[in-house]
């Protein structure tokens, strides 16, 4: 079979990357095997079908955006939550969102799937592969790819623990326990968890959890194997892969062993092998830090094709607190015109506060740990020395923006539309969480049941009482959806919004978010208030509001969203 000269180039930079990660004789052992999974992966019919449709290439446009979702977060009574959730999408969300981030569905033993028993299985208790590919037809699908850890329970740890040859240098571990303070992590917990095995009891690198156990990516049957992962998920539909928590998955001693060279390298090699085998998808990598470090994973644009807008919730949560704009500003003036952001504002996670670290200061930090707590949230901590510091704040977005001890509050929805409003607007792919989509409020009960702060934002709701309060006009579900919708509509029909457009910033007042976005020869100036204020403008008087559809009359009222065109 002949192979294409694109192809041909693509095997000399993955066998080149190898040799950097490994070396020269263990990437010739590899390039192989590696060549061989591409090519079967190839002739997958599915993976076919949509090279074919999306001519090679991926395809984002302004009507594009991502509801981000477990499997089971919507239930109804003898039907399995996959086949529920594609029914409400289709019935409730129909074309207004274009793509589904289903959160891991596989077996897992903890932390909400992400401590994975078994890669290639979807749990039963959600559905099955058909249920997954069914959702892959209607909307562009997004798949975990958890890479740097596995659950205690998999196979392959068990068979570690039995002594397995094989499984000895999957993951990392030592007779003795060892002290790294120069290791980074978001956890309290200790970094290496006692486990018997049949060689006697072994101390094993965990960095999230004691069931979540740490991959060993210098044994290059590791990478292989994922690697083998990586193309399953999407040929099984898969569009856009998150690699979850990538940016630990390579270690060195004496480092942070986290954003090491190599794991530069590992996203390097897996966007070569998707564009020989599926050029139309693309990587999303979920790097939790700094926004240097979160946006070194774009390599030269080599590496991630998009990446998490990680400073965002922050920030405009800031904004919204101090009814000042100027931070958000800061950060797009001076975010290049060529990244694309998933832009985020909650997840199933909490409102990371790392991504703001170098931007808001330390006490505009403390305030909005000190916002949280006031408004009934919780707040998780990291170890840092023998000091404790805020990583997460556990709360839902509606009720970090509005205070749920105000809840006759006659803005409150207003309030919050407007701060969607900023990440629909800004340049990139909107991520939507489903509890924001359906304005959910903190959920004690969960936190209660469990003890795990994050739960606060994992509700599962029942599809009946749900649908029942979607009917209810007066609910706050039925507000926020119905407002989200429209307003995911009409950014659906505005061109200027497209992710690949040109962004500027308009400084106008400090409360005001106020950014033009052009496309070709359409423009728009997309203004969003972050105050309770009426707020004067001038020079604007004869513009159109695309939102309202009226003529802009000089005034942005209060958390008011505009689109004026000339």
């Amino acid at each position: 079979m002949k192979i294409s000269k694109r192809r041909i180039e693509l095997i000399k930079q993955i066998r080149n990357i190898l040799r950097i990660i490994y070396s020269k004789q263990v990437a010739d052992d590899l390039i192989g095997h590696i060549k061989n999974k591409m090519d079967i992966y190839s002739r997958n019919q599915i993976i076919r079908s949509k090279r074919k449709k999306y001519k090679n290439q991926p395809v984002i446009s302004e009507k594009d955006s991502i509801l981000i979702t477990y499997p089971d977060n919507i239930q109804k009574e003898g039907e399995k939550p996959l086949v529920t959730l594609h029914h409400f999408l289709r019935k409730y969300v129909k074309d207004v969102i274009t793509g589904v981030h289903i959160l891991p569905f596989f077996p897992s033993s903890s932390d909400g799937g992400f401590a994975v028993i078994d890669y290639k299985k979807v749990d039963p208790q959600f559905g099955t592969w058909e249920d997954i590919r069914r959702i892959a037809k209607d909307y562009h699908l997004m798949v975990d790819l958890v890479l740097n850890h596995v659950s205690s329970k998999s196979e392959w740890f068990q068979r570690f623990l039995q002594g397995d040859k094989r499984y000895l240098n999957y993951f990392i571990w030592y007779d003795k326990p060892i002290d790294m303070p120069e290791v980074f992590r978001p956890r309290e917990t200790p970094l290496f968890t006692k486990f018997k095995t049949a060689m006697g009891d072994k101390y094993v690198w965990t960095t999230f959890s004691a069931d979540q156990i740490d991959l060993n990516y210098r044994n290059p049957e590791v990478l292989l194997r994922i690697i083998d992962v990586l193309l399953f998920y999407i040929s099984q539909g898969a569009e856009i892969i998150r690699l979850d928590a990538v940016g630990y998955i390579w270690k060195e001693p004496h480092t942070s062993c986290v954003n090491l060279s190599k794991t530069h390298q590992i996203v390097k090699l897996f966007r070569r092998i998707i564009q020989y085998v599926a050029p139309y998808a693309m990587l999303l990598t979920e790097v939790n830090f700094p926004y240097k470090e979160n946006i070194a994973y774009f390599g030269e644009g080599d590496e991630a094709h998009m990446v998490y807008q990680f400073a965002l919730p922050p920030l405009v949560l800031d904004a919204f607190l101090r009814k000042d704009a100027s931070k958000i500003h800061w950060i797009t003036k001076r975010t290049r015109q060529d990244l694309l952001f998933f832009d985020f504002l909650a997840s199933h996670d909490g409102i990371g506060l790392l991504g703001a670290k170098g931007i808001l200061t330390e006490e505009q930090i403390e305030n909005l740990v000190k916002l949280t707590l006031k408004h009934n949230g919780l707040v998780s901590y990291m170890k840092r020395g023998d000091k404790k510091e805020p990583y997460e704040l556990n709360i839902t977005y509606f009720d970090a923006i509005n205070d749920p001890n105000n809840p006759s509050d006659p803005l409150q929805i207003q309030r919050f539309m407007a701060s969607q409003a900023i990440m629909l607007f800004l340049k990139g792919v909107p991520g939507i969480y489903i509890h924001s989509l359906l304005g959910s409020r903190n959920y004690y009960e969960g936190v209660k049941k469990t003890g795990i702060k994050r739960m606060i934002n994992r509700q599962k709701l029942k599809l009946v009482e749900l649908e029942e309060e979607l009917k209810d006009k007066t609910s706050i579900r039925h507000q926020v959806f119905e407002n989200y919708l429209k307003l995911l509509d009409f950014r659906k029909r505005v061109r200027a919004f497209h992710p690949r457009g040109i962004k500027k910033v308009i400084d106008i007042d400090k409360r005001l978010v106020s950014i033009e976005r052009k496309i070709g020869s359409e423009k728009i100036l997309a203004i969003i208030n972050v105050s309770d204020e009426n707020i004067p403008i001038h020079g604007y008087q004869l513009y159109f509001d695309l939102i309202s559809r009226t003529l802009f009359d000089g005034v942005i009222q209060p958390y008011g969203i505009y689109a004026l065109r000339e």
